[in-house]
C-alpha cells in the first residue's frame, strides 16, 4: 500500500530470541494502518472520493468485510478476519481489518530498490496470479467489463477526474496527448477485445498489484490489498491485472523485471495478446496511479506532484509505443526494399507480409519456386496483381484491428494501391507510414544479376519496364539503401517511431523471450 506522511516501515517477522517490532502507522489515501506486535489493524478512512465512498460506519464495515473475503483468495494466512474498537461515548464501534503483520524488509519493492535478483519471486507470482485467473469466476457481467467501451469509459472517467483535481482549471502536461493516443487506439480495436472475452481472458482479478503489497516468504511470495471498493474494477482482462505490477516495477526503476513478469505472466496463462496490449495496459495502469498521486498530492503528501509528473511520463511512453502501425515498403526490383523491410519488421517487433510470398501462395505453390515470366504476365498480369494486393490489405486490416502492426513489402508502384492503403489504415485508426526505396541503376542492377533465387521472379528487364509505368509517390518518405541496411533501418526508425526507440520495456511474447 503505498505511504503518506510515513517511510517504509521496518517491521520484521519475530526471529527466535529477538523482540516483536515497535508499534507503527502510515497511512494511505483512502486507510490509516496500525501495526503493533504480529498484527496489523487496518481502518477505512471516512472520506468519499467520488470512485469510493466510505462516509459511513456501514459502507467502512462492508468495505472491511469485501476486503477479507476478497483478498483471502490470494493470501489466506495473512487476512484473519474483521474486528473492531470502540470509543468511549460513541455507540458504534468502528471496523477494522486483521492481518498478520507482514515482515518490511521482504516486500518487493524493497528488494528491488536494494538490488536484490527478483526473477525467481516474479516467477512465482506470475504464476500465482495466471493460476487465480485460470479459475476465477467468469459471468456475463464480468465480461461487460472487458469490452472495448468499458475500458474506455475507465480511461475517460480517469481524464475527468485528473481535470477536476487540477489546481488552477488546466490540463496537466501530457494529459491531452495521452486522451488523444487512447482514443485513436481503441476506436479501432474492437475486433480485439471481443477476441479477448471469446477466449475468457476477462476474470474478476486482484485489480491493485503493486509491488510494495508483495511480500517475498520463503515459502513463497503473499499478494495483499486487492482492489474491494468497487467490483466492476476488478473485473479486467487478466493482462491488465499482471501489467500494474509491470507498471510499479518500472517505476521503481526496474524495466527488465518488468518485462520479464509479463512473459512470464504470458508463458502460465498462455496468452497470445499483441505487444500493443500489452503497452497499452501499462499505460493504463500508470494512468491509474497518477491520479491517485494527484489525490495525495492534494492531500498534503510530499513528493506527489512528481509522482504525478513521472506516471503520466511513463503512460505517455507506453501509449506512443502500443500505437498501431501500418508501414508500406515500396520501391523498384533491386531497390532493397524486402531487406530493408525485413529488418524493420524485426527491429520493431511486428508483422511482415510480402507481395512476393503472398502471390505464389495464392497461387498455390512455394515461395521459393519460380514464377518467372514476361512483364505483365503469367503471376504478374494485372488481374494478379490486383488479386494480391486486395489479399495483402484483407490480412493487413485483420491484424491492425487486433492490435498487430504490420510492414508490408511490395513495390507499391501504383497509386490506387497506396490510396486502398491509406483507407485501411483509416478505417483500423493505425499509423501509416510510406517508404520508398531507391538506389542508383547501376546499384540495382548489380544487386538482382547477383541475387541467389527466391521469392522474387523479377530480373534487370522486368525492372526496368515497371520503372517506365511508376507512378509518383511524393507522400513516401525516400530511402536511399545503398549505404549499409543499419544506417537504412535507423534512419527509418526515426520516421516510424519519431518519439525514439526503447523508450519502453520491450515486451515479448513467451517463446521470444530468453529465460
Amino acid at each position: 500500500m503505498p505511504v503518506v506522511g510515513a517511510s517504509p516501515l521496518q517491521a520484521s517477522s519475530r526471529h527466535d530470541g529477538e523482540p516483536l517490532p515497535r508499534a507503527q502507522a502510515c497511512e494511505t489515501h483512502t486507510a490509516i494502518v496500525f501495526f503493533a506486535g504480529d498484527r496489523a489493524y487496518k481502518l477505512k478512512k471516512p472520506v468519499d472520493l467520488g470512485f469510493l465512498d466510505y462516509t459511513t460506519v456501514t459502507a467502512r464495515r462492508a468495505a472491511c468485510e469485501r476486503e477479507v473475503a476478497l483478498n483471502r483468495r490470494f493470501a489466506p494466512d495473512v487476512y484473519l478476519g474483521l474486528g473492531e474498537f470502540r470509543t468511549p461515548g460513541v455507540q458504534e464501534p468502528e471496523p477494522l481489518v486483521v492481518m498478520r503483520r507482514m515482515p518490511a524488509d521482504r516486500r518487493l519493492s524493497r528488494l528491488v530498490r536494494e538490488g536484490v535478483a527478483v526473477d525467481d519471486v516474479l516467477r512465482a507470482v506470475a504464476r500465482q496470479l495466471a493460476a487465480w485467473h485460470a479459475e476465477a469466476p467468469r459471468s456475463r457481467e464480468v465480461d461487460e467489463q472487458g469490452t472495448r467501451d468499458a475500458l474506455s469509459s475507465r480511461w475517460e472517467a480517469g481524464f475527468r477526474q485528473v481535470r477536476a483535481l487540477a489546481d488552477d482549471g488546466a490540463v496537466p502536461d501530457g494529459v491531452a496527448e495521452a486522451e488523444r493516443l487512447v482514443r485513436r487506439y481503441l476506436v479501432g480495436r474492437e475486433r480485439l477485445f471481443d477476441s479477448r472475452i471469446e477466449q475468457g481472458r476477462v476474470v474478476d482479478g486482484h485489480g491493485d498489484l503493486l509491488a510494495e503489497d508483495v511480500f517475498c516468504l520463503d515459502d513463497g511470495p503473499r499478494i495483499l490489498d486487492c482492489l474491494e471498493f468497487d467490483d466492476h474494477l476488478r473485473h479486467v482482462d487478466g493482462l491488465d491485472d499482471a501489467a500494474f505490477l509491470a507498471m510499479d516495477l518500472e517505476q521503481l526503476g526496474a524495466p527488465q523485471a518488468a518485462a520479464y513478469f509479463l512473459a512470464r505472466y504470458g508463458e502460465y496463462s498462455g496468452d497470445p495478446a499483441p505487444s500493443s496490449l500489452w503497452h497499452h495496459y501499462v499505460a493504463y495502469r500508470a494512468f491509474v496511479r497518477a491520479k491517485v498521486s494527484l489525490i495525495q498530492a492534494r492531500q498534503g503528501a510530499p513528493g506527489a506532484d512528481a509522482a504525478f509528473r513521472r506516471l503520466v511520463s511513463t503512460a505517455l511512453r507506453h501509449l506512443r509505443t502500443s500505437a498501431v502501425g501500418l508501414t508500406l515498403v515500396g520501391g523498384l526490383p533491386g531497390s532493397g526494399k524486402s531487406t530493408l523491410s525485413g529488418a524493420l519488421a524485426d527491429r520493431l517487433g511486428v508483422t511482415l507480409l510480402s507481395s512476393d510470398r503472398l502471390r505464389k501462395e495464392l497461387a498455390g505453390i512455394p515461395a521459393e519456386q519460380s514464377a518467372a515470366a514476361g512483364y505483365g504476365e503469367g503471376l504478374y498480369t494485372p488481374e494478379w496483381t490486383a488479386r494480391t494486393y486486395s489479399a495483402l490489405l484483407d490480412r493487413a486490416s485483420t491484424l491492425l484491428s487486433s492490435g498487430e502492426s504490420v510492414v508490408l513489402d511490395a513495390t507499391w508502384s501504383d497509386a490506387a494501391q497506396r490510396e486502398a492503403a491509406l483507407r485501411v489504415a483509416e478505417r483500423t485508426s493505425a499509423d501509416l507510414v510510406a517508404l520508398h526505396c531507391h538506389v542508383p541503376g547501376d546499384v540495382a542492377t548489380a544487386r538482382l544479376s547477383t541475387r541467389a533465387p527466391g521469392a522474387s521472379d523479377a530480373d534487370a528487364d522486368i525492372a526496368a519496364a515497371m520503372a517506365a509505368g511508376e507512378q509518383p509517390w511524393p507522400e513516401a518518405v525516400a530511402v536511399d539503401t545503398s549505404g549499409s541496411l543499419e544506417s537504412a533501418v535507423a534512419r527509418v526508425l526515426a520516421v516510424v517511431r519519431p518519439w525514439g526507440t526503447g523508450q519502453a520495456p520491450v515486451f515479448r511474447r513467451p517463446y521470444m523471450e530468453p529465460d
